[in-house]
């Protein structure tokens, strides 16, 4: 442990305890924790000394590093977060501002596409959670966090427990993706990996779960190995999962409960990607031709 480290342990502990308080989840507080070591690294000196001016040399110099929007406000939040309510130091906090991210529209998968990707899988537990992903929709973080108790066979459908946003919420079983689970289910019991009130998919020890990096590197090898050129990352099979049941004519309100969105604005994106969408309006060019009319 560094000097600089143990200088900063007292603000660490109660950083922790002020994100405790307030019921972060653990993905969270390390995010935060690493927000602000990477801060005291900058300035050399303990977060609880700096003022307003050091937080904006700071962001000047994540800017001119290069550092993404996104990553650039997850700092900001963590920044606000341990000057405001840790430090007390509101009037500092105030100069820290977010940045406009760019508005990117998501990689969409085809139907074969994600069927090639699906039967290249590494193994039948990493292609029954990649099912799992596009099947019913889930993020890698509630992938991972199932367990057999959640899939309700009866009602067909599997809870999610505490996804985004501390809620649950329950999501579609199909047929298809039943049998799947089942298959896995059995190998998994057969190799005494599937333990009684255990986790769906474990990791390499049964006690733990599978993790989210696990699964994102199965999905890179599975789009490799099935030929797939774009540039397909676990939430890929998410937001193809969504676009294909709006192809599908699905209500966009009913998708918007399935993905678990607070906000229909979140979910109606998927209308920009939705070939089906595109297809049904006729471009004005198609009536530059002899003898055809746009519809009065």
């Amino acid at each position: 442990m560094t000097d600089n480290d143990r200088a900063i342990s007292p603000l660490r502990r109660r950083m922790i305890e002020d994100m405790t308080i307030r019921g972060f989840a653990p993905r969270t507080q390390a995010g935060y924790l690493r927000a602000v070591r990477d801060f005291a690294a900058f300035l050399g000196q303990v977060p609880d000394q700096a003022n307003a001016e050091d937080l904006r040399r700071y962001q000047l110099h994540m800017r001119s590093s290069g550092v993404s929007a996104t990553s650039m406000n997850a700092a900001v939040s963590a920044l606000r977060f341990v000057f405001t309510v840790t430090l007390g130091h509101k009037e500092a906090a105030a100069w820290l501002t977010t940045v406009r991210e760019p508005h990117t529209l998501p990689v969409i998968l085809s139907p074969g596409e994600v069927a090639r990707l699906l039967d290249a899988a590494p193994g039948l537990k990493h292609r029954a959670a990649l099912s799992v992903a596009y099947g019913a929709g889930l993020r890698a973080s509630e992938v991972v966090s199932l367990k057999v108790s959640d899939i309700d066979s009866e009602r067909m459908v599997i809870l999610v427990e505490q996804g985004k946003g501390r809620k649950d919420r329950t999501a579609m079983l199909s047929e298809p993706l039943l049998d799947v689970l089942r298959a896995w289910w059995l190998a998994g019991r057969v190799r005494g990996v599937m333990l009684p009130r255990g986790w769906l998919f474990p990791g390499q020890n049964p006690v733990n779960p599978m993790s989210t990096r696990q699964l994102n590197r199965a999905c890179h090898a599975a789009a490799e190995a099935g030929g797939i050129d774009k540039r397909v990352s676990l939430h890929t099979l998410r937001h193809s999962f969504a676009t294909h049941l709006l192809e599908q004519k699905v209500d966009i309100r009913l998708i918007q409960v399935l993905l678990g969105h607070k906000k229909l604005d979140t979910s109606a994106r998927y209308a920009q990607v939705a070939s089906t969408t595109l297809r049904a309006i006729k471009s004005p060019l198609d009536y530059l031709t002899p003898g055809a009319r746009p519809p009065a």
